[in-house]
């Protein structure tokens, strides 16, 4: 009776020339040469196909365990870790936390595999493929360094959401710099990029988004130089400002935060950090194993960072300043307060002169006429306009609004003339009487 002999197609190709050996119709130095093996493994193969016939050539492995194959109590241990504390990690991150932290020997595929039995992961859909023209690294680190902001639970439900602040380098991958900041603002891009200068220089140039902290946005602006406060920043301290047209451009860093929000998030919830302050503690750890796994070596080895030089006053050039001019009795107004100047000199020496007003990130006022500081004092305060909030900016603008909102004191004079306070009118004080 004959019986169902199964080959693979490799087996059936080395049936196909044991055939043409044993009809002499090829050579055996041909069918080395045909099979990719020596002519010593084809005479092997051509005795046991004389000897079984086709059953002589196929694999005796067949239908047995794997050599190689998963040890049952790395295995469950490898599940247990998978199923509590690696829950909801992917398989690449799962298996470094396996194997460096847990010291299991065991492979990424492995991981994978367990995971997709289990249903502790699902493969992504593969979207359609959209060619998009490549673009080269830059050739050396700190000639072109991407930035951008990256709204996220970093916290997951442990603490408020919150947006961290991303430098990463064009021609090696390296971060470089990672801040945790409340919004998108200039003074928080002006916090990351100091730390950054003191510990690394100053790059070429940074290439960023169309937010509105990089460029003008408004169209037909016909008024001012044209530059955002942190344009000017960065002019002063000759670096460029590149705006990519589209989130592709500058996709190593749109890359990197799909990175950080897989990677740093599980992260932080294995050491459980639950705060902003102790997230930006963690982050130069983060960022020393990061590099080492990820980054890749330039094609020069020149770093293109400038160091900072005196003329490089960090404190001075990276404050909100705009620009303006005395009146006759000497007072400015900037953000609805009018500031008086005090000075000795006669008055008429001063009038119309154009001076420069400077914020700082604590709120801290400074007057500069000619580069130096002015004397002044504090002489009224107008009502509170409405203020135009971009969209990145929204929830910083609630949340600043919420924590300086608060009720009037009892003896507040607003209770004596029936102001109202957040739309609810309060109770007008009646005058006392006597008989």
């Amino acid at each position: 009776m004959e019986t169902l002999l199964t080959m693979s197609g490799k087996e059936v190709s080395k049936l196909e020339v044991m055939q043409r050996l044993k009809e002499k119709s090829l050579k055996q130095r041909e069918a080395a040469k045909i099979l990719g093996v020596s002519v010593r493994h084809v005479k092997r193969m051509f005795k046991a196909y004389r000897e079984q016939g086709a059953a002589g050539l196929v694999s005796q492995r067949r239908g047995r365990e794997s050599n190689n194959r998963l040890n049952e109590v790395t295995r469950v241990q490898a599940l247990d870790l998978l199923g509590s504390k690696y829950r909801g990690f992917g398989p690449t991150l799962a298996c470094e936390k396996l194997v460096e932290v847990e010291g299991l020997k065991i492979s990424k595929e492995s991981v994978r595999k367990m995971m997709l039995v289990e249903g502790l992961w699902k493969a992504r859909r593969v979207r359609k493929i959209v060619t998009h023209q490549m673009r080269e690294r830059r050739p050396c680190l700190g000639e072109l360094v991407q930035i951008d902001g990256s709204p996220h639970a970093w916290f997951e439900e442990r603490a408020p959401g919150c947006v961290l602040l991303v430098f990463i380098d064009d021609a090696t991958g390296k971060l470089l710099q990672l801040l945790f900041v409340e919004s998108e603002s200039f003074f928080s891009y002006c916090l990351a990029a100091q730390t950054y200068f003191e510990r690394h220089g100053k790059p070429v140039a940074f290439y960023s988004d169309k937010h509105g902290i990089f460029r003008v946005n408004m169209p037909n602006s016909l008024s001012g130089d044209n530059l955002t406060q942190f344009g000017r920043a960065m002019q002063e301290l000759d670096i460029q400002i590149i705006c990519a047209n589209t989130l592709q451009a500058k996709g190593r860093v749109e890359r990197a935060n799909q990175t950080l929000q897989d990677r740093l998030v599980k992260e932080m919830r294995l050491r459980g950090i639950s705060s902003r302050e102790a997230g930006n503690a963690y982050l130069p750890e983060f960022i020393a194993d990061f590099n080492q796994r990820f980054a890749v070596q330039p094609i020069s080895q020149h770093d293109a960072h400038r160091p900072l030089t005196t003329q490089d006053d960090l404190a001075h050039i990276l404050t909100w300043q705009e620009h303006r001019t005395l009146s006759k009795n000497l007072t400015v107004q900037f953000e609805k307060v009018v500031y008086q100047i005090q000075t000795e000199r006669p008055t008429y020496a001063m009038r119309n002169a154009g001076i420069t007003v400077c914020k700082n990130a604590s709120g801290n006022i400074s007057l500069l006429y000619k580069h130096k500081p002015l004397p002044y004092t504090t002489f009224h305060k107008q009502a509170k306009q409405a203020e135009v909030v971009e969209t990145k900016d929204l929830d910083g603008a609630l949340t600043l609004h919420q924590r300086v909102t608060q009720p009037p004191a009892p003896d507040h004079i607003w209770r004596q003339y029936g102001q109202h306070f957040n739309g609810k009118p309060i109770q007008k004080a009646l005058p006392q009487t006597t008989g």
